[in-house]
């Protein structure tokens, strides 16, 4: 495969709590990656919508295949003729207090071809920061794991706090993934600490690329957003990133290189346990 066949983007956003610039901002950053030949993109999670607290969400809540933010990911796939991984959004839930945080993959005709509810909720005490997050609040876990075949590969989908959790991703592997991608919002402190070490590590143990899509800056609840986007390959070797702020990395995924190396360092078919 050549060109747009194979080239894949990581967006970067600082996403606020004002959905229509948002969405303006987002789809200006997936004209410019589609423009460098991106065939698949990757939107952070909650790209939509970040606002003071973790409940604002809920008053964005769509019903399954209807609503806006759906509408503006299948607009987007359908006018730029990508596939897109629509970050997250926040989609009705068995709790009318709750909502699930949904990540959507949109074909090149606009239509949903997947959808991945994040399982692992981020409830934590950063003791350093005194920060709290208990997305269980809100949020209510899936339940399913997401493979989909593309014209790029298996795509095999998490998000953000799932990235700790390697078993997830070794089942992932199991069901044929080759491509993880990982929307995100890291925190500033666990992101330095543990960002870019848990993207490579991912890709290493399981041979595989992954295009990580962060928010990355200051929201309007005053935390910030370690950002670091980027593609790593199946050697664990950073293709491109972005440092801070707004941006997109695009990279060629060399499949050739991906196959010889899982022939000639076959270490997912050495497992004992």
């Amino acid at each position: 495969m050549s060109g747009k066949n194979n080239k894949v983007a990581a967006i970067q956003m600082a996403s606020s709590p004002n959905v229509s610039a948002n969405l303006l901002e987002a789809e200006r950053l997936i004209s410019a990656a589609s423009d460098s030949g991106a065939g698949l993109v990757v939107l952070p999670e909650n790209f939509a919508f970040k606002g003071e607290h973790d409940r604002d969400m809920l008053t964005l809540c769509e019903d399954a295949e209807d609503g806006p933010l759906q509408g503006f990911l299948g607009r987007m796939a359908k006018r730029y003729g990508i596939w897109l991984v629509g970050g997250t959004i926040p989609l009705r839930a068995s709790q009318g207090s709750k909502v699930r945080a949904a990540c959507l993959i949109m074909d090149s005709n606009g239509k949903q071809v997947a959808r991945y509810d994040k399982i692992h909720l981020f409830d934590v005490h950063l003791v350093e920061t005194d920060e709290r997050y208990v997305e269980s609040n809100t949020i209510e876990p899936g339940d399913e794991l997401v493979v989909v075949d593309t014209p790029f590969g298996r795509l095999g989908v998490s998000i953000c706090y799932d990235l700790r959790f390697p078993e997830l991703f070794r089942q992932l592997q199991d069901k044929g993934a080759e491509i993880f991608v990982v929307p995100a919002s890291f925190t500033a402190m666990t992101g330095k600490a543990h960002w870019e070490t848990l993207v490579r590590a991912r890709a290493i143990e399981n041979l595989a690329f992954v295009i990580a899509a962060a928010q990355g800056g200051y929201h309007i609840s005053g935390r910030e957003t370690h950002g670091h986007s980027m593609i790593v390959d199946p050697w664990g070797t950073v293709l491109s990133q972005v440092p801070r702020g707004t941006g997109f990395v695009s990279v060629e995924l060399d499949r050739e290189y991906q196959q010889t190396i899982r022939r000639t360092f076959p270490t997912i078919d050495h497992r004992r346990l």
